[in-house]
C-alpha cells in the first residue's frame, strides 16, 4: 500500500500563502473530494438563515424554478478555481463569469464577506468532524489565503486580515443575522426538494427526515426547520465516522474528483462557460463577447 500521507506531507512543504492555489488543489481534489462538496452543501444552507440574502435569492426564482442548474453552476465555478486557480486563465473566465452574474444584483459588502467565510469555514469544520484527517493548521491557512484573494478578485473590501479574525466575523454575523423569515424557508425548502429528489424513491422519506440531522440549532431555528429524529442523528454521525475510518486504510488518491470533473445533472453532455448562470444573462454575455 502506498504511504496514505504522502499528499499530506507534500503539502506541508509548500508555503500556506504563496502556494494556497496548490494547496487547495490538493486538499479538495485528492485528500477530500466528497468532503468538500458536502461542507459547502451546508454553507449553501447556512447563506439561506440570512433575511437580506434569502430574499434577494427568493426574489430572482433560480432556486424556485431551476433548483438543480443553481447548484450545479455554483459547484462548477468553485470546483473550477480549484482546480486552475485565479491566475489560470480557465479560472479567472470563470471567476469573470460569476462577477457578472453578482453585479446584475445589489449586494451589500457584508453579506459577501459572510458567503466568503463560509467557503473558507464550513469545509474546516466538516473535515475536522468527519474527514478522513483533521486538517493542520497550515492547511487552515492555506484556505483562508485562497478564499481572501478570490474575494478581492470579486471587489469585496474589507476582508479580516487573518484566519481567526475572519473567523471570529462568521461567527459575530451569524449570531446577528440568522433571523427566520418566510423567503428562508422558501429558498431552503426548494434546495431540500431538489437533495430528496437524488435519493430512489422509496429512500426519499427517510432522506428528507435525515437532511436536519447535521445543522445546528441556531441554523433549523432560522429556517424553521425540525430537528432529525435522534436516532437518525446518531446513525449518520457513526456512519460519516466509520468512513472516515476506512478511508484512512485507503492509499492516497491518484486522479482528482474535483466536482466539475464528475457528472452533472443539469449537464449530462457537458458544459461550456456561457452555460453558467440565470437564462437571462447568457444572451447578455454572449453579445458582450469580442
Amino acid at each position: 500500500m502506498q504511504d496514505r500521507y504522502a499528499t499530506a506531507r507534500q503539502i506541508q512543504q509548500l508555503d500556506a500563502k504563496a502556494d494556497a492555489i496548490a494547496i487547495c488543489h490538493l486538499l479538495t481534489g485528492y485528500e477530500f473530494p466528497w468532503d468538500t462538496t458536502r461542507a459547502l452543501e451546508l454553507a449553501l444552507l447556512r447563506t439561506f438563515c440570512v433575511p437580506s440574502i434569502a430574499k434577494l435569492l427568493d426574489h430572482t426564482g433560480e432556486f424556485h424554478h431551476h433548483t438543480q442548474k443553481r447548484y450545479d453552476d455554483t459547484g462548477i465555478i468553485v470546483s473550477e478555481l480549484f482546480k486552475w486557480g485565479y491566475h489560470h486563465p480557465r479560472g479567472q473566465a470563470f471567476l469573470q463569469r460569476m462577477n457578472a452574474i453578482h453585479q446584475r444584483y445589489s449586494i451589500d459588502n457584508a453579506d459577501y464577506l459572510y458567503v466568503l467565510s463560509t467557503f473558507i469555514y464550513e469545509p474546516v469544520r466538516w473535515i475536522q468532524q468527519f474527514g478522513w484527517r483533521p486538517l493542520t493548521e497550515h492547511e487552515q491557512q492555506a484556505i483562508y489565503f485562497f478564499w481572501k484573494e478570490v474575494g478581492k478578485r470579486m471587489g469585496i473590501v474589507d476582508i479580516p486580515l487573518s484566519y481567526h479574525s475572519f473567523e471570529a466575523y462568521n461567527q459575530a454575523y451569524e449570531q446577528k443575522h440568522f433571523v427566520y423569515q418566510d423567503a428562508n424557508r422558501r429558498v431552503a425548502d426548494a434546495t431540500r426538494q431538489m437533495l430528496v429528489g437524488w435519493f430512489p424513491v422509496g429512500m426519499r422519506s427517510l432522506a428528507d427526515k435525515a437532511i436536519p440531522a447535521l445543522l445546528d440549532p441556531p441554523l433549523l431555528k432560522a429556517l424553521d426547520w425540525q430537528p432529525a429524529p435522534t436516532f437518525l442523528t446518531a446513525s449518520l454521525k457513526k456512519c460519516l465516522h466509520l468512513r472516515s475510518r476506512l478511508l484512512r486504510q485507503l492509499p492516497p488518491r491518484q486522479l482528482p474528483d474535483f466536482f466539475a470533473d464528475q457528472s452533472i445533472r443539469s449537464y449530462p453532455n457537458e458544459y461550456q462557460l456561457e452555460d453558467i448562470g440565470p437564462a437571462q444573462l447568457l444572451n447578455k454575455f454572449e453579445n458582450q463577447q469580442p
